[in-house]
Parts: C-alpha cells; structure tokens; sequence
C-alpha cells in the first residue's frame, strides 16, 4: 500500500453530496447504498462539523435502499424504484437526489436508467454518482451541484446582470459555512448585488432555480468548486470569478474593490464604512493586545479553502510569525499548483505527520539554556491537532473539520465582522487560563 490515512478529515463523496443536500432548501436526498451506509455518514459530519446536525429528511432520516445480499447478487433496481416510490409518496420535496454509494456502484445497477423512468413522469428527481472511488467529500460537493445545476436545471431565457451564485464552501466540511455565506452576501448586498448563497437559512428553493440566470459565479476557493463553474459556463454561458475567502479588514477591502470593479459599481462607501466598524471594535482591545504582548509563532493545518486566508490573516492583521502553514486536504498536483502564492504550504494530512513535521522544522530545547524555541506558539487547525498542541505547550483553536470541541450556529470568519469574530476567538483562548 503506497499512502494510508490516519485519522481522516473527510469523509467520500456520498457523504459530500449528502451535507450538500442536507443543506438546500426542498430537496429530498435518496441513498442508493448498503445497508447502515448514510447513517454514519450522518453522523461523521453532524458531530466533526460543530454539531451541524441533519436537515429535513436527512441525516439518519435520510431515505435509503439499505441493499443487502439479495439486491448484491440479483441487483438493486427494483429495491431503489421501490424506494423512489415511497419516497414520493412520503415525503414532499420540491427536487429529489438520488446518490449513489460504494455497492450499488460495484454490482452495477443502472440508477440514471430508473431515475429516468421517474423524470418521463414529471418527476423532479436527479442522479449523481458519488461511490468513495470518485473521490472524498469535498469532491462530491463538486458532484451533487453539477447534477443539480448543469443536468436538472434548464437554461435560463435571460441573464440578470446583479445576480450573483457563490459556490465553493463545502456544506459541513467547512465548519463555517453559513456564517462566511451570510456574510459574503451581506458584502456583496451592500454593493448591490442579488446573492444566491443556497445553504443559508434565508435561502428558498427559488435561489436554486434562479441560478442560472446570474451574471457570474462567484467561488471562494482556489480548488473546489472550479470544475463545478468551469462546467456551469460551458452549460449556462455563466462566467466565474475564483478568489479568496476574504477574512480581515485588509483581504476584504481587496475583495470589495475587485468585486465593484468586476460588475462596474462603487465600493468605496462599504469599504470606509467596513473598516470604520472593524477598528472601531478592535483598537479598544489594543491596549490589552499589545500591553500584554499577545504576539505568537503561529502554525496552521486546514483544508485548501481556509489555509492561505488564515495564514495571511494572522501575519497582516495579527502582525504573528507564521512558523508553519499546513494544507490538510488530498489534493493532486495540479490542484496544489493552483494553491501557489506568497506564503510556502505544506501538503501533509495525517496527525501524527504533521507532528513530526512541526517537530522537525522546530526542534525542542532540549534543556539547553540559550535556544530559539517556537514559543508562544498558537496551532490553529481542526480538534485533531489539540493534542499535539498540548504537547508543546501551545494555544490551540479550532476551526477546520473535524471540529468537535466546539458548538457552531452562525459564527463566520469572513469578511470584517468575521475577522473580528476569529480575534475574539483566539484571543479569549489565551485569557481563558486566567482567574
């Protein structure tokens, strides 16, 4: 065996498509898998992404096959023609998702040709290949979307030249999803702009259908949700813009100025008063900041989407010496190529790797009297690297999956209320061993 995972950050792609849907309005997931599959599913997201939970008719509610040995050797057609009948019967949704899973896949059943009977009858209903062979979770975020909105919905008549889809947080994987949703749409709504953001509470079915008649897309991240755009122009004529979770004053002020330059509009009014909110919170914590000499080594290990921002993050806004930067994700190398930049990343997964990687680059004292030591040192990754923090005597926050040391409802780090929200949190971890 060439590669092996330790403790994994993600789940495979049926359980990407699953906190996809689990997550858009009206729509209804169907398991076609073994027995017990969507049920852990459920659960490794609901309890590694701060305690997401499950949506309606999803999460250990989800509709499932459940195949067994008697569909493994004659098929499992007719148990999901069963399933989609019942399903219909049962549960009103205004669309329904059939994903796939490993056994389904392997004994070969022909899901797109049953799904198909269902569409001759007007059904709205889709399928999508998700099997853990296509790839991890963040690789079926890419595919649910592509079969929703480059094979289910039709091409749009006209463009709406201030409609905007934001693409590329992945439901769940991304513990912050929904506050760096809100948030963006905030920001792009101050412009004004009409925001698809899809998986905010605010969100309707009628988001999913308008997508696409938007005059761009907008994808927060340098690799998922790519492909997904590449191939939502070649159907929708939508073109895409690819750019940074903007997080802090400095990258949000970028974010705003390309975005106005990009539709035409003015900027300056939001920036000024973006900035005028944020360092009006922050300078009255200055004096605490910088009396008390809350400067730190910083490492970071997240996944692709939050790595370059956080890093960029501490170092402007935070003014820290960024030891080490990690990237968590299972990438390919044109996909690390993609993440290339200022600030030298690291490509390493497993817990223990990282470690030793830490270790090896910043040696321990040793006893010795006189020795540049990585301390204060702040890890900011996933709840997998707590212990290593504990090892080193490191601060340690939370904020990349798995998260499960930590509730999270509306929290976001985007944007300047964001990174407002990342100080506090990072900050109330050092004065929380005070009494």
């Amino acid at each position: 065996m060439s590669d092996m995972m330790e403790r994994p950050r993600t789940a495979c792609a049926l359980a990407g498509a699953l906190s996809v849907v689990g997550s858009l309005p009206d729509v209804v997931p169907i398991v076609h898998t073994s027995l017990g599959c969507g049920g852990n599913l459920a659960n490794s997201v609901a309890f590694g992404s701060g305690y997401l939970g499950g949506g309606y008719c999803n999460g250990q509610a989800a509709p499932s096959t459940g195949i067994t040995e008697t569909e493994i050797v004659f098929g499992g057609a007719d148990r999901l023609h069963e399933q989609i009948r019942n399903t219909l019967e049962l549960i009103h949704g205004r669309l329904y998702v059939v994903a796939t899973g490993c056994m389904s896949e392997m004994i070969g059943d022909d899901t797109a040709g049953v799904v198909s009977e269902f569409r001759e009858e007007g059904v709205p209903i889709v399928s999508v290949s998700t099997p853990s062979f296509k790839g991890d979770s963040y690789h079926g975020y890419d595919i649910v979307l592509d079969g929703i909105f480059n094979q289910f919905l039709p091409k749009a008549d006209r463009k709406n030249d201030r409609l905007v889809n934001v693409f590329g947080l992945v439901p769940g994987y991304d513990p912050f999803f929904r506050g760096d949703l809100e948030e963006i749409k905030r920001l792009l709504e101050s412009l004004g702009l009409r925001v698809n953001t899809f998986f905010t509470p605010d969100q309707t079915f009628e988001n999913i259908t308008s997508a696409p008649a938007a005059a761009c897309n907008i994808v927060l991240s340098r690799v998922w949700g790519v492909e997904l755009a590449e191939k939502f122009e070649e159907r929708h004529g939508t073109p895409f813009w690819v750019t940074d979770l903007p997080i802090g004053p400095e990258a949000t002020d970028q974010f705003l100025a390309e975005a106005a330059e990009k539709f035409r509009l003015d900027a300056e009014k939001v920036i000024g008063q973006g900035n005028q909110d944020f360092y009006g919170y922050f300078e009255r914590t200055a004096d605490a900041f910088c009396d008390q000499d809350l400067k730190f080594y910083a490492v970071t290990a997240t996944n692709s989407t939050y790595a370059i921002p956080l890093a960029r993050y501490v170092t402007r806004e935070l003014g820290w010496v960024l030891a080490d930067s990690f990237v968590t994700d299972k990438l390919s190398m044109e996909q690390q190529r993609a993440l290339r930049c200022e600030i030298p990343l690291t490509f390493l997964t497993g817990v223990q790797e990282i470690a030793r990687a830490i270790t090896a680059n910043h040696p321990r004292n040793r006893a010795a009297r006189y020795f540049d030591d990585l301390s204060p040192l702040y890890l900011i990754g996933s709840t997998l690297e707590k212990r290593t923090a504990a090892s080193r005597g490191a601060k340690h926050l939370s904020v990349s999956f798995p998260v499960y040391d930590r509730l999270i409802t509306d929290r976001g780090y985007a944007g300047y209320r964001g990174g407002l929200h990342l100080f506090e949190d990072l900050i109330s971890q050092i004065m929380s061993v005070k009494s």
